[in-house]
């Protein structure tokens, strides 16, 4: 009998042995695939988001400077700026004001207000995320008040709400003309909330952000490159708590696993017995189990993998998105874009299939060096 038809005989018998038992295997595969879709589904989820974070960073500025009082950060003023353009190596400079307003009226949300380089809407209109209008209730057209600094009542129309397509960046935003900014948050004219800057030659940013830290002794420069790490740090962090609280289910997993794979039955004794007596030698009992253990490993594997799949880029990951999100109130809709990485795969599939097709191995070698005719009376 050659090598190959000999493997197909052995996965044969093996199948049909699954079959016989298929009730007490299927309980098994059930567990299985269930763990591994939640561990699967905290990593794709976590891995997807801190790219759609990087993808959305790329295009923020090279370098921002922070004026900080007291350890706070504090507004800046514009005159910061000509000294800053001064610096060689330094090609665009540009103030910014932006801002976080607590709206205690609608369940207390926060809203990021910032104020575009170029806004389409005269004074008193405004532009909303998707979040902020489904928030509060309003539409195109409608009024939205906010409370200012002085504590009086301004209300704004809204010209626009953001596309929902854009909710991952824009679900909290409000888009404000400079006037109204000013006289909402009390900040007068000449001071902006901080300061970007782009340089000519990517390899110089770190040297600017040293020059413009000794010019202004009481500014702090963050470059493009700190925000991704502190982004990364964030996502690795939430992903981490979120294993840690999937940890004690698939400890659990293991020890049923393990229970599982070193207590033979008395029926699976007789037959390995009954396999010696007809001839088999030990090789083929171990190749035996070993395809017994690849059959339910691998295809637990491969369908809790899809299911986590569906659950993070079809269903936007329903469980765990409140837990790895981050917003607090205004949680923004958006279907991220698949991205499953290589190696997160090959790491689940070495800590969840190569474990249990191995464990399997050991007790059916011990049962298989055993006399066939003690086997078969007695059931090892």
């Amino acid at each position: 009998m050659s090598r190959i038809e000999r493997q197909r005989n052995i996965l044969d018998f093996t199948l049909s042995s699954l079959l016989r038992r298929k009730g007490k295997n299927a309980a098994l595969a059930l567990v299985y695939t269930f763990i591994v879709a939640l561990l699967a589904s905290g990593l794709f989820f976590t891995e997807a988001l801190r790219r759609e974070a990087s993808i959305v960073l790329k295009d923020a500025p090279a370098i921002i400077v922070q004026r900080t009082v007291a350890g706070r950060q504090a507004l800046v003023p514009e005159a910061y700026i000509d000294r800053i353009r001064a610096i060689r190596g330094v090609s665009a400079v540009h103030g910014r004001l932006w801002g976080y307003y607590f709206d205690a009226a609608f369940d207390g949300a926060n809203y990021t207000l910032v104020v575009p380089d170029s806004f389409p809407y005269e004074a008193g209109t405004i532009a909303v995320g998707s979040g902020v209008a489904q928030n509060s209730g309003a539409g195109v057209d409608n009024l939205l008040p906010f409370r200012a600094h002085d504590g009086s009542l301004l209300t704004y129309r809204i010209g626009e709400i953001l596309s929902a397509e854009s909710a991952l960046a824009s679900a909290d935003l409000v888009l404000i003309s400079e006037p109204d900014f000013r006289s909402l948050f009390g900040v007068a004219a000449g001071q902006v909330s901080d300061i970007t800057l782009e340089v000519r030659n990517p390899k110089e940013i770190a040297t600017v952000a040293r020059k413009v830290a000794d010019i202004l002794p009481d500014t702090r420069p963050i470059v493009r490159d700190e925000i991704l790490r502190t982004y990364d740090a964030v996502f690795s962090w939430r992903g981490g708590l979120l294993l840690a609280i999937l940890a004690g289910a698939a400890a659990a997993f293991v020890i049923f696993a393990w229970d599982r794979a070193t207590g033979l039955s008395s029926e699976e004794r007789k037959e390995i017995g009954i396999l010696k007596a007809l001839g088999w030698e030990t090789s083929d009992v171990l190749v035996m189990k070993l395809w017994e253990g690849i059959v339910i490993s691998l295809s637990s594997f491969l369908a809790g993998v899809l299911l986590a799949y569906a659950h993070v880029f079809f269903a936007s990951s329903s469980l765990f998105a409140p837990v790895l999100k981050g917003w607090s109130v205004l949680y923004p809709e958006f279907r991220l874009t698949p991205f499953v990485s290589a190696a997160e795969v090959t790491t689940l599939f070495f800590l969840t299939v190569v474990p249990y097709t191995v464990v399997t191995i050991i007790p059916s070698w011990h049962a298989a060096t055993i006399d066939p005719d003690a086997v078969m009376r007695t059931g090892g």
